[in-house]
């Protein structure tokens, strides 16, 4: 291939304007010129809003899919679990028709309880064939890569954890006791146990707020949430410069998670040399290194996010280190500039080039 000529890659994943993290990976990689490196074609296959709209929008995805895919080299899909994947299967089976190399991304943290609670034998076989169809298959962390290697064949699988744009330079002042929050408002995110403990916290350090950014996909949680108005702000879902307020004002980032398959959050507040503390779940400890990058607490554990949050607010000096080895580790290894070479790598081995 002439050097003047592109790869061409028709990528598909859910709109970009969604609120989510493979959303915000994409957009990650739009901000850092991917788009001017290769022939790239986005698609978005899933929009937020009724089921109906969601409908609406995947049919006419795949009839734009259908239109584009012969002009392409590289189909790049973007999955998760659930729904994701049940609608990222007629893309995967398209490309493969059409004799397209393809990609499968697959960001989801919760693939492992939907592959063997929700399938039964039939099911499992069919997502094994669907999966193996894909030339490579990018996982987020290796214990990823670890399950996976059960279903699709080890030598495809490749390691390519989530990256974002470095800030060049923060301003944090530690002890403030303000905790931070991004991401979606739900059980699974561990707002519940987060919310529970923050009376005692409260007690506990008297100048506490919490503020949670992020889209209410719980009423009930919400609605507790408004107890505690006093000292708990919803932001709603915040980008941009108002996003960066908030990560440079708190000193603390708390991500209580049930299942992570990484999270483009968890990275930002680590570039902004937050004191994190993390669920010890997924690829979380591939980003958090106990006691040294952040600190780790069991899943689904009150008292353990309780006691968590404790040292980090009782021990601004604590915070202060913390804060500054995450943001050396994520300059290191998480930037989205390293993160892109390798995504090159990966399309030139897949199509012999290199």
């Amino acid at each position: 291939m002439k050097k003047q000529e592109k790869i061409k890659i028709l990528m598909v994943g859910p709109d970009r304007g969604v609120h989510g993290g493979i959303s915000a990976v994409v957009n990650n990689y739009y901000d850092a010129g991917l788009d001017q490196k290769i022939g790239l074609c986005y698609i978005g296959t899933m929009v937020e809003g009724s089921k109906l709209r969601k409908l609406i929008k995947a049919v006419e995805a795949f009839a734009l899919f259908c239109v584009k895919v012969p002009g392409y080299q590289i189909v790049h899909v973007n999955m998760a679990s659930d729904s994701s994947y049940y609608r990222k299967s007629f893309f995967i089976r398209t490309a493969k028709l059409f004799g397209k190399k393809i990609v499968i991304h697959q960001h989801g943290g919760d693939f492992e309880s939907f592959y063997y609670k929700e399938q039964d034998d039939r099911g499992r076989r069919r997502i094994d064939r669907v999966l193996s169809m894909g030339d490579a298959f990018l996982v987020l962390a290796p214990v990823w890569k670890e399950f996976f290697g059960h279903i699709v064949s080890k030598n495809k699988i490749t390691v390519l954890p989530d990256a974002i744009g470095i800030p060049e330079s923060v301003s944090k002042e530690y002890g403030q006791h303000k905790i931070l929050f991004l991401g979606r408002l739900c059980k699974e995110k561990g707002i519940g146990e987060l919310l529970q403990i923050m009376p005692e916290i409260k007690k506990k350090y008297p100048e506490t707020m919490l503020y949670l950014g992020g889209i209410w996909e719980d009423e009930s949680l919400r609605v507790e949430a408004w107890k505690y108005k006093e000292y708990v702000s919803w932001l709603g879902w915040i980008t941009g410069e108002e996003k960066r307020k908030y990560l440079e004002m708190c000193d603390v980032f708390v991500l209580p998670s049930y299942f992570e398959g990484q999270s483009v959050s968890l990275l930002e507040a680590m570039a902004f040399s937050c004191a994190v503390v993390a669920s010890e779940t997924g690829g979380i400890p591939q980003m958090i290194v106990r006691d040294y990058t952040g600190i780790l607490v069991k899943p689904k554990d009150s008292d353990s996010l309780k006691n968590g949050l404790e040292r980090a607010l009782a021990d601004a000096e604590l915070c202060r280190r913390l804060g500054k080895q995450a943001r050396r580790k994520v300059s290191e290894e998480f930037s989205i500039e390293k993160n892109m070479e390798k995504l090159l790598q990966i399309y030139r081995e897949v199509l012999k080039l290199s």
